[in-house]
């Protein structure tokens, strides 16, 4: 790409290795997704580059963290160990007759734009407001529904976006980056720490050392290091449950083709979301073998939409559908619980796991995906979700506690439920007093197995 000169407002270049990218977006590039590793200075670049835009075109831009409270630590406060000063101090000098309002995170310049720093999550509060420039930053870590409710407005002004993320195993960002590079009017760039020269090899070393040694075990001190520096969309997120087992999986040849056998019954688990993610996994099994054959997710819809989405669209000849227990509780509105309504609507052999602690299910479901094989086209999004399910991580604390409840937990509960009771291990609405039975439903109405 040829160089494309410009006089800066700032005493400030862009390093070799940041050149590709800032040559794009001053070429006018439109759309830049950036993968890289740590201390690469994403932020750095994407800060003097909305400051040039803003002096360029009047308008509204935007530099987007998960939350506002990461970006008030990351950009608004963050100071340049370098030079002492603040760094939106030196991207916004006074030339530009900068206002900094400290409680919107918030500079307003002489000529009219304006920039400022929030949060991702909260882009409801966003959609509306007319904006030239937007940064997604950490966007493994954003809400991907973000993206899909400000690319309108970005479109309607002729507008840039740029995408800047560290890997988080194979999540959305992943997803996005694969298809945007195939895309002409796309810049992309993955960036491993071994290609950059910010860090030497002996430094590097150093790293993964310490970091096997501080997280106290050799796989995930190697896969935190393949993530942060090597930027390997495969390494296991931190604090991941079945990533390596993924991985181990994949490597075995058993996340593939896996066509679906008419002579064997399909059986299903569920997680079921009221205000959120449902999501359901399709299973046939044959002797020890679990073959793992189809995967649907959906937000916000009805049971009867769901019944005929997932189960009456597909071919299947059906088996057993296993469901989490709180299915047997009643709504208020209606004195129904959701066992009822499933069953009204045509599902039968509806199967009622016990309740269970969180850690029993994924010790069931680590068990069992050392049997299984997966359909790598039909199951894409819950194979996503299995290996982005991780541990929680508290601040206080600075460890790891349960499992953290986000858009991977729905997939993986289904997942773990169905490990956790397809071998006739769930207990129906009678209680402890009924160990190894189910409640299923056969039509209509209602009847007790053993």
């Amino acid at each position: 790409m040829a160089k494309v000169e410009v006089t800066l407002p700032i005493d400030w270049e862009p390093r070799p290795h940041q050149a590709d990218l800032w040559d794009a977006l001053v070429g006018g590039v439109k759309r830049a997704d950036v993968v890289a590793h740590r201390r690469w200075g994403k932020d750095e670049v994407a800060l003097h580059w909305a400051a040039w835009a803003a002096q360029d075109r009047v308008g509204g831009y935007w530099h987007l963290l998960p939350e506002a409270n990461q970006g008030r630590r990351a950009i608004w406060d963050a100071v340049n160990p370098h030079t002492g000063r603040r760094r939106i101090e030196e991207a916004f000098p006074s030339i530009m007759q900068p206002r900094f309002k400290d409680s919107d995170m918030m500079v307003e310049l002489g000529n009219g734009s304006t920039w400022q720093v929030a949060g991702s999550d909260n882009y409801d509060r966003l959609v509306g407001a007319s904006v030239a420039g937007v940064v997604l930053s950490e966007w493994a870590l954003a809400k991907p529904d973000a993206w899909s409710h400000l690319r309108p407005m970005l479109l309607e002004n002729d507008g840039w976006a740029l995408f800047l993320w560290t890997p988080r195993g194979r999540n959305h960002a992943t997803r996005a980056f694969e298809a945007r590079r195939q895309r002409a009017n796309w810049f992309c760039q993955k960036s491993p720490a071994t290609e950059t020269g910010v860090f030497t090899p002996g430094q590097l070393a150093i790293e993964k050392a310490e970091l096997v040694a501080e997280l106290g075990s050799e796989e995930e001190g190697h896969a935190r290091f393949a993530s942060e520096y090597l930027v390997d969309f495969d390494a296991a997120a931190p604090g991941a449950y079945y990533a390596s087992a993924l991985g181990e999986a994949e490597r075995a040849g058993r996340i593939g083709r896996v066509p679906v056998d008419p002579s064997l019954r399909v059986d299903t688990a569920w997680d079921l979301g009221i205000d959120d993610y449902t999501a359901i996994w399709f299973f046939q099994q044959a002797g020890r073998e679990v073959r793992v054959v189809d995967y649907f997710e959906t937000n916000g819809q009805g049971l009867d939409q769901i019944v005929r989405q997932a189960i009456a669209a597909r071919p299947y000849t059906w088996g057993s559908h296993h469901l989490p227990h709180d299915v047997m509780v009643r709504e208020l509105a209606t004195g129904r619980s959701r066992y009822e309504t499933l069953g009204s609507l045509g599902l039968s052999r509806i199967v009622v796991g016990a309740a269970a602690d969180p850690e029993e299910r994924v010790n069931a479901a680590r068990l069992m995906i050392p049997m299984c094989w997966f359909d790598a086209e039909r199951c894409a999004q819950g194979l996503e979700r299995l290996r982005a399910y991780r541990k929680r991580w508290s601040r206080a604390t600075m460890t790891y506690g349960g499992p953290l409840h986000d858009h991977a937990s729905h997939g993986a509960d289904a997942f773990g439920e169905f490990a956790l009771n397809r071998l006739g291990a769930g207990r129906g609405a009678g209680g402890e007093g009924e160990p190894r039975a189910t409640r299923r439903a056969h039509g209509g109405g209602l009847s007790w197995m053993g």
